[in-house]
């Protein structure tokens, strides 16, 4: 009964050192996606009222761990019957972040009205924010989807021929450390003002590390909200880039003369320009229908 016993837990720390270290390689060759993800979530947290940072981050959060909690299961199903459906959606989910990146690009070049009332809240009534509110969580929820399928393909890679039990711990582990991380440094961003503030309080003496720490967060804060819509719209187009380039052999070979990273940008701004064009068009030949 006793050896029956060590024997058991011997084969549990079998089990967790595998798990370490699966999740070890797992972790660095998400390293990258999660880097994209972190930017292009802090992009789309950022925008809001002050007061309402928090519960909006929030509900991206919980809309994240929701999305987790589809992918992970259909993940492992998907990799057990039908591994080739896995790239068809991966290819769909790259096309539809390649044009949310080159639709951000279009209207930095060609401002509409619509996106420049979107852009201040001001003069809007308190209803009209929230509707605008849940509209943007709606817009990062889908696209926290999106890159979480990625996020998962890619660590499930990493532990294919490993018994199930070893791939569901790694890559939940994987998972759960994409939302908690990504969330968490994105909420310590919005509220990079608040900090400040916090610090300069402490201490409103001139030349104090508080108050100058402070006053250099506060600062800094509005320089990078601006930044981020830069470097999400940069990492929508690689992330998006990099999966054609990886699943398309005639787009791996049409860049593959140019470095890496420039041939998953350009790839990624191709086919989202390409997405973006037939969005347009549909959308013309609706509004002449009716």
């Amino acid at each position: 009964m006793a050896s029956g016993f060590f024997a058991l837990l011997d084969d549990i720390a079998t089990l967790m050192d595998d798990v370490a270290a699966m999740s070890k390689i797992a972790t660095k060759k998400t390293a990258g996606i999660l880097g994209d993800d972190l930017a292009v979530n802090a992009e789309k947290a950022s925008g809001f009222i002050a007061s309402r940072e928090l519960p909006v981050l929030w509900a991206i959060t919980k809309g994240s761990f929701i999305n987790k909690l589809i992918i992970l299961p259909l993940a492992f199903l998907l990799s057990a019957f039908l591994p080739w459906l896995v790239t068809i959606i991966l290819l769909i989910g790259a096309v539809y972040l390649a044009y949310e990146g080159a639709e951000k690009i279009h209207e930095f070049i060609f401002p509409n009205q619509q996106s420049k009332s979107e852009t201040t809240t001001k003069d809007l009534s308190e209803s009209a924010i929230l509707t605008l509110e849940k509209e943007k969580v709606k817009d990062a929820i889908v696209t926290d989807f999106i890159l979480s399928v990625e996020i998962v393909i890619i660590a499930l890679g990493t532990v294919i021929g490993k018994p199930i039990i070893t791939q569901i711990l790694v890559v939940s582990f994987i998972a759960m450390i994409a939302t908690i991380g990504v969330y968490g440094i994105v909420a310590l961003i919005v509220r990079m003002d608040d900090i400040g503030y916090k610090l300069i309080s402490l201490n409103k003496r001139k030349g104090s590390i508080a108050n100058f720490t402070g006053s250099l967060l506060v600062n800094a804060l509005p320089k990078v909200i601006k930044s981020l819509t830069v470097i999400g719209t940069i990492a929508l187009l690689l992330v998006a880039g990099g999966i054609f380039v990886h699943k398309i052999d005639f787009i791996n070979v049409l860049f593959s003369a140019i470095p890496s990273i420039l041939g998953e940008f350009f790839a990624g701004l191709l086919i989202g320009a390409l997405a973006l064009m037939v969005a347009k068009i549909y959308i013309w030949i609706r509004k002449k229908v009716k």
